[in-house]
């Protein structure tokens, strides 16, 4: 089988893509997907190695996101702002006012997209209850021991962004999948990309599902979130999947400044205020690592520690890069000095440490691979 499934017709990648293969003779990965604009051009939009046993990786493979997914909630809260429908500093229970019992009625929406606001363990990172039942739990949940929100900092994996995605619901009466099919994928040209995938659709994708592995072990193994009911299960913080270049293009319209081919997303006012610094050195309580946060964005963090920081952007990133990455598998950013989008996603959960390891040798080829290298100082 071809090991680079390339929809252009070269790699100006090497050493990026020499990373990639050294981590699947090491059994991190079988596969992976890659896409890398900049200045507007398409540098590289590929599929390496399998999406599956036997199956190839292609360019239009859709591939789960997980964690990656935030930041779109985040854009469509600021759609949202830009409507007058809410105020980033609203208390929440001015919207859902069952939200604010057991001294939660101070966390504002500011709070949830920082992850300053002390709900980590409403409920699991990974839960299965339907969404009502969910919200109940969340709602019924009292602040954390010691926490006052926004004084205190540490991310939240699932529990506020159902509490966003309940805001979307009430504010414009649709549930928060299928505002984002409308406002955010379908006008991006993001056909194929979805939170929660309806099971018939799952199923007619047929192989072009990729299926992440955990790796983590002696034998590679689905990691369990790539089965028709899994996958249309709508979790605003990490249900997201699609084909990698499709998340590449909603970089792109950031970078762009909230547009993309004529389509206008969000204001630049917007995409300028949703990236900037909200949450400025703080202790993250759940990564144990100092971070800077926007409004639902990882701003770039090397400040704290390059070879430390969790989910980082390579250390050649410029002070400016912002987005996002997902459990153990993906990354997704633009940085702006750089005019450069970056999408990547793995197909195997190595563990934290070993992906670490991995991403930042990715994204320092990348940078390298074009000439970026080391940045000018902030």
């Amino acid at each position: 089988m071809d090991r680079y499934n390339f929809v252009m017709s070269n790699s100006l990648l090497p050493r990026a893509f020499a990373e990639i293969e050294s981590g699947t003779k090491a059994g991190l990965h079988i596969g992976a997907q890659v896409y890398v604009g900049q200045g507007g051009r398409v540098v590289a939009d590929a599929g390496i190695g399998e999406a599956r046993a036997g199956v190839a990786m292609q360019g239009d493979t859709l591939m789960p996101w997980m964690s990656a997914t935030k930041p779109i909630v985040a854009i469509c809260i600021g759609q949202l702002w830009e409507r007058g429908l809410l105020a980033l500093d609203d208390r929440v229970a001015q919207h859902i006012p069952e939200f604010g019992k057991h001294g939660k009625d101070a966390i504002t929406i500011r709070h949830l997209l920082t992850h300053t606001a002390g709900i980590r363990g409403a409920i699991g990172g990974w839960v299965t209850e339907p969404v009502d039942v969910l919200l109940g739990k969340i709602c019924d949940a009292r602040l954390e021991p010691n926490w006052t929100p926004g004084k205190k900092a540490g991310y939240h994996v699932a529990s506020s962004w159902f509490v966003l995605g309940e805001l979307i619901r009430r504010l414009t009466g649709s549930p928060v999948g299928e505002y984002v099919r409308r406002e955010i994928f379908l006008p991006l040209g993001m056909n194929d990309s979805w939170i929660g995938i309806p099971a018939e659709q799952y199923v007619a994708y047929g192989q072009r599902m990729g299926i992440l592995q955990d790796t983590s072990g002696t034998s590679i193994t689905p990691a369990g979130f790539d089965t028709p009911e899994m996958a249309a299960l709508c979790r605003p913080g990490g249900s997201g999947r699609g084909p990698v270049r499709e998340l590449g293009r909603f970089y792109q319209m950031l970078l762009n400044g909230g547009s993309l081919d004529g389509t206008r997303i969000v204001s630049p006012q917007t995409v300028a205020a949703m990236t900037a610094r909200h949450r400025v050195g703080m202790l993250d309580l759940t990564f144990e690592h100092v971070m800077d946060w926007g409004l639902g964005f990882i701003v770039n963090s090397n400040q704290y520690g390059v070879e430390t920081v969790p989910y980082g952007y390579g250390p050649h990133a410029s002070w400016r890069t912002f987005g996002h990455s997902g459990y153990q598998s993906s990354v997704a950013f633009c940085d702006p000095k750089n005019e450069l989008v970056v999408a990547i996603v793995f197909n195997g959960t190595p563990g934290d440490a070993a992906h670490d390891r991995r991403m930042r040798a990715v994204l320092r080829g990348v940078y390298e691979d074009l000439g970026l290298g080391e940045n000018e100082e902030r």
